[in-house]
């Protein structure tokens, strides 16, 4: 019998055996993370989650080491969803999700099986999975407010009012062991 171990194909951070939630981004540029999630993400990573931007190219990292979130290139980490701990996330960009047959594979085999939280953001949304993704939002902490114009700054994205919350789409029938930081609009 062998005792070679089995090189992960992931960087060492997914390797690892989880000790803490994770949320991974999914999204194809960093000014798009930090305009439309970098408040909720920043909060998420000030309350102890690990939080991952999956992208296509190597980004500018400054503006996400603000937010507190680590990147990764999106082809060599993408693992598939049935393969994800039920105390996982995932956010996805509608570009992304519109643009990769794996990602859309992925995000709804997660809203079937309904053990990962998934949450979703953009306008450009196949009219089937508004039926399966909630309308929710996020309230900024003031930090995380801060914090996002930083980031804003360092991404070179033009100056714009931060507003006190976030807005997405969110589909799961996993209950969190915390309290919910998306919380239904209406």
């Amino acid at each position: 019998m062998s005792t070679a171990r089995v090189r992960s194909r992931y960087p060492e951070p997914f390797a690892a055996t989880p000790t803490r939630y994770r949320l991974d981004v999914l999204a194809s540029s960093v000014g798009d993370v930090v305009r439309s999630a970098g408040g909720w993400l920043f909060d998420r990573a000030m309350a102890g989650w690990e939080v991952n931007l999956l992208i296509s190219d190597p980004p500018d990292t400054r503006p996400l080491q603000i937010l507190g979130i680590s990147a990764f290139p999106l082809q060599t980490t993408l693992e598939p969803v049935p393969n994800w701990s039920p105390t996982q996330a995932i956010a996805v960009a509608a570009d992304v999700f519109n643009g990769d047959e794996r990602v859309r594979v992925s995000v709804v085999a997660a809203l079937d099986r309904g053990l990962t939280e998934v949450t979703l953001w953009g306008d450009t949304w196949p009219p089937g999975l508004h039926r399966r993704a909630d309308a929710v939002q996020h309230r900024l902490s003031a930090a995380a407010r801060a914090f996002k114009a930083h980031a804003m700054s360092a991404a070179q994205l033009p100056h714009c009012e931060i507003t006190e919350t976030e807005e997405f789409r969110s589909g799961s029938r996993w209950c969190p062991p915390y309290e919910p930081d998306l919380v239904p609009i209406g």
